[in-house]
Order: C-alpha cells, then sequence, then structure tokens
C-alpha cells in the first residue's frame, strides 16, 4: 500500500484515528493581503488553467503560485517540497511521493519539520483524496516524533488548484473542514496556510 492507495476508512482503521467532520473550522481564519505580482498572476493564470482544465494546468498555473507566496511571506524560513518521496514507514503503507509538502525548516536540501501536507485532487474530486491526504499527515506526525521535533499539530489541503479543503491532526483525532474555499478568496487560501504553519490553526 501506499499513500495513494489510502481511503479515509483506511486510514481510520488503520492507525485508529477519530475522524471529525466540521463545516468551516478554518472560515474565521483572517486572509493575508496577496502581493500585486501574485494577483496578476492568478489573474493571467486561473482562466487558463481552467480552460486547460488538467491537473498538472491546475498544479503549474495556481497551486506552485499560491505556496510560492507563502514561501514569500515566511521570507525563505519554510521550505517547499513537489514531487519528494517522503518514506516513513513501509510495512504500513506510509510510503509514496507526496505532491507537495510544506516544512517549518528552511532546510531544503531534504525534508525536516514537515507540517503540512498537500495533495492535488484527481478528476476534480477532492473527496476521494481524503484518505491520502490524511496518511501523508500520520506520516508526517510519525516522522516529526522520531526526529524529536515534535508539532503540535500537523495539516493537510486537498485542492484542485480552484477549490481547497483543509485539514486537521491533533493526537488521533483528524478534523476535515468540508468548506470548500475557492481561488476567487486567494488572500483567505494564503491566511489558512499561513496559520498552519504558525500552529495557529
Amino acid at each position: 500500500m501506499a499513500y495513494s492507495n489510502f481511503t479515509l476508512r483506511d486510514v481510520k482503521k488503520a492507525f485508529q484515528l477519530e475522524i471529525r467532520e466540521e463545516m468551516g473550522s478554518f472560515a474565521s481564519t483572517e486572509p493575508v493581503p496577496i502581493s500585486d505580482s501574485l494577483a496578476t498572476t492568478l489573474a493571467e493564470n486561473i482562466p487558463l488553467a481552467v480552460s486547460i482544465n488538467t491537473e498538472k494546468a491546475r498544479s503549474e498555473l495556481i497551486v506552485v503560485n499560491i505556496l510560492l507566496e507563502i514561501r514569500k511571506i515566511f521570507q525563505k524560513q519554510v521550505s517547499l517540497f513537489s514531487g519528494v518521496e517522503f518514506t516513513v514507514d513501509k510495512d504500513r503503507g506510509l510510503t509514496g511521493y507526496c505532491d507537495f509538502l510544506l516544512s517549518q525548516s528552511p532546510e531544503q536540501l531534504f525534508v525536516s519539520a514537515p507540517v503540512i501536507a498537500i495533495v492535488e485532487a484527481k478528476n476534480d474530486n477532492m473527496m476521494s483524496e481524503l484518505g491520502q491526504c490524511a496518511s501523508e499527515m500520520v506520516a508526517a506526525q510519525i516522522f516529526n516524533q522520531r526526529e524529536e521535533h515534535p508539532i503540535p499539530n500537523i495539516y493537510g489541503t486537498v485542492t484542485t488548484g480552484t477549490g481547497w479543503i483543509f485539514l486537521k491532526l491533533a493526537g488521533a483525532q483528524v478534523s476535515v473542514d468540508l468548506k470548500e474555499y475557492s481561488i476567487d478568496q486567494p488572500g483567505k487560501i494564503i491566511g489558512i496556510l499561513s496559520s498552519m504553519l504558525r500552529q495557529e490553526a
């Protein structure tokens, strides 16, 4: 088994987690003003990404630019990984490649202190990717504990580029905010991701 094979039911059973369904648990997070360059980029890229309508186009034209903006906001004191292998426990299926990881560490040569797992939705079906995202979050939690760098909360997001759903792992409880946040409010998405990196969400 690998991250991509997990359903949310699989993750709950394999790691004895409690799954909480919520609506709007990140809604009160304050938006962050975005840079003029990001505003211009999104204005140009979103219509193109929607027209092409492939996972690759949405990733390259939307998701990457949101994550690069986060890195700029944190003055490169956080690291961003794309398509990186993140094998934590092969016997338990915690193996495979992550679409994106955001880390609290500025170290870019290797993964350290991962705090946010980002999973790109296949066929625009975000709900079907919740299991993959949750399994990557569990892996990040175990990884940080092993590295003696415990981080209270691990977060995740499943995104199509235009829509974003957010998750939180605290101890053995996964909370899923079923509200879909739209790229029409990029400052809100960046505000949520920033609060996650600061452990304020």
